[in-house]
């Protein structure tokens, strides 16, 4: 089902790029009493955790966007709202993006379930009687609906949200190498390189040139060269066509709520799903405005209302209250 959001932007940031660039400087960053855990992964590598509250509430599972962590300006304040609802919130950082880098090669892409479904088979194991959500922002909302149609009625989860996914990866592609979308290509592209590079200068594993990272200046040419051969897809087009979340949809069985922006500068609008790509428990909400992971409020500019922490934890109560 497609249904408009109730989202308004604030008049003083009005375009997708005001909502998407200017809550990295605006944000003020919540005080959070923050329990790290390292969880052993059955390959011998592991992922970071860090748990938010030590209250016996539902715990949800929280999954950030590209090159994220913990100090991603949204995932504080997301974490902080759970928190007041009386529930446990912990974010899982992907593989070698908690600022350790992980031990294989391989790290972490936009399909990749593996380290999730790991993840929340633990935390069954460790409290059977819990409810559990997720909610994933940007890459780890695309990873976080793949998921739910990989598994469909055995994903283990009672609920989900998932903000500014990606559901087209090649058109995401496309997208962030045109007009002013290239700001952030080139922003994000710096950091996995500088990530990649740190890690492999001193293993002698790349399975690429080294010496190619600074060629390799759009998605399309930094996937196809560095994230196809880590983690075994042919090429970047075999990566995209396999690990797109839209084509999963259809088989999610339990209630989900996807969030996004007609605007978003990380894709076009012929990449958002319509109705028939929708089960009747997925329910996407549209807004005309919004950006990439922006959606804020406000009626003056010195007090922000960041409208996802009070819809997100608004839509997850009527399932797990």
């Amino acid at each position: 089902m497609i249904q408009t959001s109730g989202f308004r932007p604030a008049w003083w940031l009005p375009g997708a790029h005001a909502q998407t660039i200017c809550p990295f400087f605006i944000r003020r960053q919540e005080k959070l009493k923050l329990i790290w855990e390292r969880l052993r992964l059955p390959d011998d590598d592991f992922i970071d955790l860090v748990w938010a509250d030590e209250t016996g509430g539902p715990i949800t599972l929280v999954l950030h966007g590209l090159e994220g962590s913990i100090n991603s300006h949204y995932m504080k304040g997301i974490m902080t709202a759970l928190c007041n609802q009386g529930w446990r919130p912990v974010l899982m950082h992907f593989r070698g993006c908690s600022g350790t880098h992980n031990i294989k090669a391989r790290g972490y892409h936009s399909g990749e379930t593996g380290d999730l479904r790991f993840l929340i088979d633990t935390i069954h194991g460790r409290y059977p009687d819990k409810k559990i959500a997720a909610v994933g922002f940007s890459l780890g909302g695309n990873v976080l609906l793949k998921y739910l149609g990989e598994y469909g009625k055995d994903c283990r989860l009672d609920v989900a949200v998932a903000v500014s996914v990606p559901f087209v990866l090649n058109d995401a592609a496309d997208r962030l190498n045109s007009g002013f979308s290239k700001i952030y290509q080139h922003h994000l592209i710096r950091l996995i390189r500088k990530r990649i590079k740190s890690k492999f200068e001193s293993r002698g594993d790349a399975p690429f040139p080294l010496t190619g990272l600074s060629k390799w200046n759009s998605f399309h040419l930094f996937d196809n060269f560095v994230t196809a051969p880590l983690h075994g897809f042919r090429n970047s087009a075999e990566y995209y066509r396999l690990c797109s979340s839209r084509q999963f949809l259809k088989n999610i069985c339990i209630p989900v709520l996807v969030i996004h922006a007609k605007d978003d500068p990380f894709l076009s609008t012929d990449a958002i799903p319509d109705a028939a790509d929708l089960p009747d428990n997925v329910n996407l909400e549209l807004s005309e405005k919004g950006g990439h992971v922006g959606f804020i409020e406000g009626s003056l500019p010195w007090r922000p209302h960041y409208w996802l922490e009070s819809r997100i934890p608004e839509y997850l109560a009527n399932f797990l209250e």
